[in-house]
């Protein structure tokens, strides 16, 4: 088992590492819409904190040798279902070239009162 940590995504908030990769399998833990710079929630619309997010993702899976097409399963949860389709337009662009299973869960409450948060797992290439 190898522990993934990178500058280029924020800190763990918590007790917890960025990824884990066990085997082929990278498990990257949910990632919040934080600027990896200043620490700080991305303010804005639900389209720029998933920007965010996923720029995040891409660098953890980058770190452990692994992109985004190599992802086989992604879980979105999110304070408002109304944003479904905003978060699926983003989401789309980045996984243009492949469609790994996924899940789309609406949540009363998220760590620092985020409205997405985001979680994947893939394999190594």
């Amino acid at each position: 088992m190898r522990y993934i940590s990178t500058e280029r995504a924020p800190k763990a908030i918590g007790p917890y590492s960025q990824a884990v990769v066990a085997d082929n399998f990278i498990f990257v833990s949910g990632q919040l819409p934080i600027d990896p710079e200043n620490g700080k929630l991305v303010e804005g619309e639900i389209e720029e904190k998933t920007i965010r997010i996923f720029e995040n993702i891409k660098a953890i899976l980058e770190t452990a040798g692994s992109n985004l097409e190599s992802v086989v399963k992604v879980t979105v949860f999110v304070k408002d279902m109304g944003n479904f389709s905003r978060v699926n337009a983003v989401y789309e662009k980045y996984f243009s070239n492949s469609k790994p299973a996924r899940s789309f869960v609406e949540v009363s409450n998220l760590p620092r009162n985020a409205d997405i948060e985001i979680e994947l797992i893939g394999v190594l290439k």
